[in-house]
């Protein structure tokens, strides 16, 4: 007997439960009764590491994050760790590989170390239906769960958003307005962000009436290493000598913007003039670059700002969004006209 099976025994929700347990003011006197009559009866006992009970808490809040760590990546660990701090909550900070079963173990040890609540950094976490995400469902029956810009619809999981697809979309039809027509879409892979990225980026040709060419939709499968840069600037040098014509790239993260600026340079386009570019997260490597290159700020601090408050809110017994979807900008710079 947990939580969950006195919220469902009890036709209430696990916040009315929790704030029952914490004598919360804001309960009326029979949903209290009826709650207490079903603990009585089923002789529940509150763990001693109940989340969000105020019982003997541990303050203590576990980020998940994978090994392939970028500027999204830190500054979101470092906004997360600020809020929550702020909060009165510390933070335990684990990575995990890309593998399925590496992600799994992470969140199980997570769970194990009775942190009061796990955020996942990223979409990265969020499983195609390949594999299914039952491990993050069982591990939210214990263990409330925030997904930063990862889509799920279970019990005790909270999702924070940016609105990838009508980013991307607007980024593209920035593009195609000024007069790019072959623009060449640049990712890492189809992480469910990714996905949305991609959709926003397809509809905005569709919004224009301008044939789409899937080629030009590409994956650089790039391993981490100090040479990445260099590498995906030889991929798209590559895309060129395999006959592939792009004038604009719009890319699904800042550091692969970087890159394109080093193709376009190498190639000797003018930029804007010739060739235009288009980052991703608004990161502070957009001005890194000789011309700055234009990004979509995606709120980062809000969105991090908003983990914490529903965490913190979940932890002490409200009720709190189950989805929050921010809209993000397109902050122009020099490397667009």
């Amino acid at each position: 007997m947990n939580i969950y099976d006195v919220s469902e025994r009890s036709g209430v929700s696990i916040a009315t439960v929790s704030r029952v347990l914490n004598n919360n003011p804001h309960v009326s006197a029979k949903t209290r009764a009826k709650v207490l009559a079903v603990m009585e009866e089923c002789g529940y006992v509150p763990n001693a590491f109940a989340r969000g009970l105020g019982l003997n808490t541990m303050k203590t809040i576990g980020l998940l994050c994978s090994f392939n760590v970028d500027s999204y990546t830190t500054q979101a660990v470092y906004h997360l760790e600020t809020a929550l701090r702020e909060r009165g909550y510390y933070c335990q900070l684990s990575f995990t590989s890309m593998e399925y079963t590496s992600r799994i173990s992470a969140i199980e040890q997570m769970c194990s170390r009775h942190v009061d609540g796990i955020i996942l950094i990223g979409s990265t976490f969020v499983e195609d239906e390949k594999y299914g995400n039952e491990h993050i469902r069982q591990a939210a029956r214990s263990t409330p769960i925030v997904s930063l810009n990862g889509s799920l619809d279970f019990e005790n999981v909270y999702c924070v958003l940016c609105d990838d697809y009508r980013a991307s979309k607007d980024a593209t039809l920035h593009l195609l307005n000024t007069g790019f027509t072959r623009i060449l879409h640049l990712s890492h892979g189809d992480n469910q962000s990714g996905l949305r990225k991609q959709a926003g980026y397809r509809d905005a040709f569709k919004e224009k009436g301008i044939p789409f060419d899937p080629e030009l939709l590409q994956h650089a499968e790039i391993e981490n290493s100090l040479h990445k840069t260099t590498a995906i600037c030889d991929f798209l040098c590559q895309l060129r000598a395999n006959g592939l014509v792009f004038d604009a790239i719009f890319t699904s993260e800042d550091e692969l913007a970087i890159a394109a600026i080093r193709y376009a340079r190498q190639m000797n386009l003018s930029i804007p003039k010739d060739f235009s570019v288009i980052g991703y997260n608004n990161s502070t490597i957009c001005s890194y670059t000789d011309p700055e290159f234009s990004s979509i700020d995606v709120r980062l601090p809000v969105l991090c700002q908003q983990c914490a408050d529903i965490m913190t809110g979940v932890l002490e017994g409200r009720e709190m969004p189950r989805t929050t979807i921010f809209n993000a900008e397109l902050v122009l710079r020099e490397s667009t006209m």
